[in-house]
């Protein structure tokens, strides 16, 4: 009986404790950046990341990828860039076919919500770094 219950439980809570591919949209080696300190924190609590920036450098020891190149198995899609400059990212961000995308403070965009959910996205308006240290991510 325990074992059944057991089993249940972990089975409930897999995605709570499952580390999650996150591409960081806006990625940067600039320290005074919540971009930065996001893909830091996201490492620290063992998730692996994909930084995607335009500038070059290296953020939580992986090089920031100044492409639009594929990215497989993406859980989630955590932006940093800005809502006026996320209209050239639409196609890329929905053809990495994540899971969620998470829209942090000043990058809210009516438009790609919407997109992203016609395709079964889902999209959260939250924190990265709050849902990372309130164990809700």
């Amino acid at each position: 009986m325990w074992n059944i219950l057991y089993s249940t439980l972990c089975l409930a809570n897999k995605s709570k404790f499952m580390k999650k591919k996150t591409v960081v949209l806006g990625a940067t080696d600039n320290p005074d950046r919540f971009a930065y300190r996001a893909a830091h924190s996201l490492v620290k609590y063992g998730h692996s990341i994909e930084p995607v920036g335009i500038k070059q450098g290296i953020v939580a020891g992986k090089e920031i990828i100044n492409d639009k190149r594929q990215i497989n198995d993406v859980d989630t899609v955590t932006l940093y860039v800005g809502t006026r400059n996320l209209p050239e990212w639409y196609d890329y961000i929905l053809g990495l076919q994540p899971r969620r995308i998470i829209f942090n403070p000043g990058t809210e965009n009516e438009e790609l919500m919407r997109r992203a959910q016609e395709k079964g996205i889902q999209t959260v308006e939250g924190c990265t770094l709050v849902m990372l240290s309130a164990g809700m991510y």
